[in-house]
């Protein structure tokens, strides 16, 4: 058995970054996490970093705006994985002249953990959002630095606890709004799984220089399909509004920052069927529940299980 490769996470305390971190720690993973000594301070993300330290991880300090922490952090691990928020997606390009300047790394996974931002018909702001992470791809290539790409479409916990549901803080239970025809597609994964997906993608082979599409087939469906698990889970049928394209594509102009970018990736998913408009090619892409049958991933229906 080949060592488990010790792995380095920066963002580690942020939304899907604990996911990774608790995934590395569970499959066996040397797992480094790099923060910021302010951080241990912040009254949860101490917390956070605490129960890490006790559960195994190694706090190396330093910051993104640091060179010098960054490379000598960089060089005590094989892989390193940025799961950074969209603030902080174009400071990366510092990580990736670290970690060209460490020499050292078998893999790089940037911050992505969304939709595959080189195959996609977004609207702004969206678009320019999905820009910064494709310039990001770009300069990775450009170093040769290895990668994996993951694309792991919705965060469950972003759209499921309410069906995407403007201000809702539950699912409907009477109305529902669903935006264009509520046909194209999406695909709705658990962060856990995320986090495992994406440990599990590390040290294959399968998934060099590639995108990890998290796609399992029992969590892509339509927005009226995920209203139809719904309304059979609570026994009621729900009085439906469809929103035509126009109207999303006006709301988008007119709400304010960052709702008009929430609004603009819902009508990319929703309205476009970004997430399934294409064909994973081998020459580019895997998908994870394919590579990794032996993940037990929580499906929409399992998970929708805890509103009822």
């Amino acid at each position: 058995m080949a060592e488990e490769s010790k792995i380095l996470i920066i963002g580690g305390t942020g939304y899907i970054g604990k996911f990774v971190v608790e995934a590395s720690l569970q499959e066996g993973h040397p797992t480094y996490i790099l923060v910021r000594k302010s951080t241990e301070s912040d009254p949860v993300k101490g917390k956070l970093i605490e129960g890490f330290k006790n559960s195994g991880a190694i706090v190396l300090y330093g910051d993104l705006l640091d060179g010098e922490s960054l490379v000598s952090a960089i060089k005590q691990v094989d892989v390193v994985i940025s799961t950074l928020g969209s603030f902080q997606i174009a400071d990366q390009v510092k990580l990736i002249a670290a970690i060209k300047e460490a020499g050292n790394v078998k893999r790089f996974l940037p911050s992505e953990f969304g939709t595959d931002v080189d195959r996609n018909n977004a609207v702004e702001p969206a678009k320019s959002a999905f820009a910064v992470k494709a310039q990001i791809r770009r300069a990775i290539e450009a170093e040769g630095i290895p990668y994996t790409y993951v694309v792991c479409n919705c965060f469950a916990g972003y759209f499921l606890p309410t069906l995407a549901q403007a201000g809702a803080t539950a699912p409907p239970r009477d109305k529902v709004t669903i935006i264009g025809d509520g046909n194209p597609k999406g695909v709705f994964n658990n962060e856990k799984d995320i986090g495992t997906y994406t440990i599990k993608a590390v040290d294959d082979p399968r998934t060099l220089n590639k995108v990890l599409y998290i796609k399992p087939p029992k969590n892509t469906m339509s927005f009226n399909e995920l209203v139809a698990i719904w309304e059979n889970k609570i026994g009621k049928t729900l009085e439906k509004t469809y929103v035509p394209e126009e109207q999303v594509l006006k709301q988008i102009q007119e709400a304010p920052l960052p709702l008009n970018v929430i609004l603009a990736i819902n009508h990319s998913v929703f309205v476009n069927g970004d997430h399934t408009n294409f064909e994973i090619e081998p020459s580019f892409g895997v998908e994870a529940s394919e590579l990794y049958p032996d993940v037990k991933y929580t499906t929409v229906d399992e998970y929708l299980q805890q509103f009822v």
